[in-house]
């Protein structure tokens, strides 16, 4: 599933097509999405976009008078391409704009039709999906103090802690894996126990794997590309992550891989205490 820094990589990368540009036309050629497209989406032609920002794992785009909210899901991409492309068997959702550069096309690509395409006119920060997100972690706002206050009293391994995205948003189970090798943190260590030093340690990591994974393109495992169809190469970095029985890179260990939560969690058990 793409996380933080593939939904970062996407906004960036389809941000200067769309911005300050007019929505020319529309098409939804299969609105079964995993929330079914509503209806006042193929209104949209003749909107100017104004910004194209994110918020966890949704891409918001003001159009003026409301808000396109875009989700990726499990296997979404999007793509910036030219209005005289075909669509795929995969390719459920159009948005051609024009401007003084002409017209591009921003396609979704989705095979497994778990990604989203909403549209709210009231205020985006209050959408049921916006809502209950928690902390930005790439936000000056999420320091160790706040990190610290918010495992306080939470018996939860630190790795389930970290996907909550009720609490952090976007980390998601690779960077959560990357980000407390490099802390040096054992997965299941429970958050309460979280002291400030480690908290100042971990969320020091946490900024920098985010930020080297956008820097890299973010990870293609399976589906996801970037807007230009490229993949990234974060996955080449990887110190844990998907490398269970690999010698650890720093001591030699071999790395074990558990299961938490339902998610494969990769850890070296020397390094991480």
């Amino acid at each position: 599933m793409p996380e933080l820094p593939e939904v970062e990589v996407t906004r960036k990368g389809i941000a200067p097509f769309l911005t300050g540009q007019t929505i020319r036309s529309v098409e939804v050629r299969e609105p079964r999405l995993r929330w079914r497209v509503p209806s006042a989406v193929m209104a949209l032609t003749g909107q100017k976009i104004r910004s194209v920002k994110r918020r966890g794992k949704y891409i918001l785009v003001d159009c003026g008078t409301g808000h396109l909210i875009l989700h990726l899901g499990m296997s979404g991409s999007l793509r910036i391409l030219k209005p005289d492309v075909p669509p795929g068997k995969h390719d459920h959702f159009d948005l051609i704009v024009g401007g003084e550069r002409g017209d591009t096309l921003l396609r979704l690509r989705d095979p497994r039709r778990f990604g989203a395409v909403l549209w709210t006119t009231d205020n985006v920060a209050d959408h049921k999906l916006i809502a209950s997100l928690g902390v930005e972690p790439l936000l000056a706002s999420f320091n160790a103090a706040r990190l610290h206050a918010l495992t306080r009293g939470h018996r939860v391994a630190i790795k389930q802690f970290l996907m909550d995205g009720k609490k952090i948003v976007g980390v998601g189970n690779i960077y959560a894996n990357e980000s407390l090798f490099r802390a040096g943190i054992n997965p299941r260590t429970r958050a309460g126990r979280l002291s400030m030093a480690r908290s100042t340690k971990l969320v020091a990591v946490i900024k920098d794997t985010l930020e080297s994974a956008i820097r890299a393109g973010g990870s293609s495992l399976r589906d996801f590309v970037q807007s230009d169809g490229s993949s990234g190469y974060f996955q080449q970095n990887y110190w844990v992550y998907d490398r269970a029985g690999e010698p650890c890179r720093r001591c030699g260990t071999p790395i074990r891989r558990v299961v938490m939560g339902q998610r494969a969690t990769f850890h070296c058990p020397t390094c991480q205490k």
